[in-house]
């Protein structure tokens, strides 16, 4: 059975590839602007996407109950650049439901809880505005766009500290080996240049 065949297998497979090094052999897929929360964090999952228009964030219920352990769920918030959509108590409830991460695009709240609670979130930014429940516009699992890029329900998601890539599972499985051969051709060059940097400060 292929990775491409085998979701589970496949996302195994990603973690252990960098977003940069999509970004080695990619341009399509990057996702810009949306840094992590915090430092040091490395995820890979499944997609899940909500479409809201703030100040209405009510149907991000909906996308949590929607989502399964293990994805990433990906919030279009139409490029609001005020209104938070996400903050504490959807993280507690994102943890419980075992997410491997959350994008938001757009603000976040609550974050000096939210760096505490070892979920990563990358997002366009921190508000004190909220959304609330209106119960008037929204959608999950429909596809979004996140700063010109297509982002589908099932999609692959690799996010850390350099960016956010985001690939069909198609994509994904036709890449793999040669980023698999990135990764290795670039750790024996590594060890290579530490050898040498020792052996110069020796």
């Amino acid at each position: 059975m292929t990775t491409e065949s085998d979701p589970a297998a496949l996302i195994d497979a990603y973690r252990g590839i960098a977003a940069s090094t999509i970004g080695h052999v990619l341009q399509e897929g990057h996702i810009h602007g949306l840094p992590p929360l915090v430092a040091d964090v490395h995820i890979v999952g499944r997609v899940t996407t909500a479409q809201i228009h703030a100040p209405d964030g009510g149907v991000l219920r909906d996308a949590l109950i929607a989502s399964q352990p293990g994805d990433v769920l990906v919030v279009a918030n139409s490029g609001e650049a005020n209104c938070a959509c996400w903050g504490e108590l959807r993280t507690l409830a994102a943890c419980i439901k075992g997410l491997a991460g959350v994008v938001i695009d757009g603000p976040v709240t609550d974050v000096r809880v939210l760096r505490t609670l070892g979920l990563p979130i990358f997002c366009g930014g921190v508000s004190a505005y909220t959304t609330r429940p209106l119960g008037e516009q929204g959608a999950v699992n429909v596809p979004v766009t996140i700063h010109g890029v297509r982002v589908q329900p099932g999609d692959l998601l690799i996010g850390d500290d350099d960016g956010i890539y985001v690939l069909s599972p198609q994509q994904a499985g036709e890449l793999l080996e040669r980023l698999q051969s990135k990764e290795a051709a670039d750790a024996a060059r590594r060890a290579e240049l530490q050898a040498r940097l020792e052996q110069s400060v020796g």
